[in-house]
């Protein structure tokens, strides 16, 4: 699997604060922000449950990782998915940073990646 998922029965509010929390409790940011059901409204005139996907990063493990792979870049920001279910739950999602950087095949960086999936997983099981 490619991500980390936990189902909530917070409000898609109280999961967005909560992970948000729990991420900068870890020491990420959020670097980008993007209301996928607006996106969609506006963009294609879709409508869809609420969906937001958030980019965060931890500046100290961005470093690390560079030092190790110059275009790592390319892989981050880490995202982060809360998703309204039908039933009334909200996932949230973190992508999987050991399968993300799989592709990137530079065993140096392996260490790196299970040490921030295990700060993921965390934040996750903290919510």
């Amino acid at each position: 699997m490619y991500y980390l998922n936990k189902t909530t029965k917070y409000s898609f509010a109280e999961a967005e604060q909560k992970i948000r929390e729990a991420l900068k409790d870890k020491g990420f940011g959020i670097l980008t922000e993007i209301d996928f059901k607006a996106t969609l409204k506006a963009k294609i005139d879709k409508d869809i449950r609420q969906y937001k996907i958030l980019g965060a990063c931890n500046p100290n493990f961005a470093y690390q990782a560079f030092q190790q792979e110059e275009k790592i870049g390319i892989m981050l920001p880490c995202n982060v998915t809360i998703i309204e279910n039908k039933d009334g739950s909200v996932d949230v999602s973190i992508i999987d940073p050991v399968a993300a950087f799989e592709v990137i095949k530079n065993k140096s960086i392996e260490p790196f990646a299970k040490e921030v999936k295990a700060v993921l997983e965390e934040a996750l099981d903290s919510i």
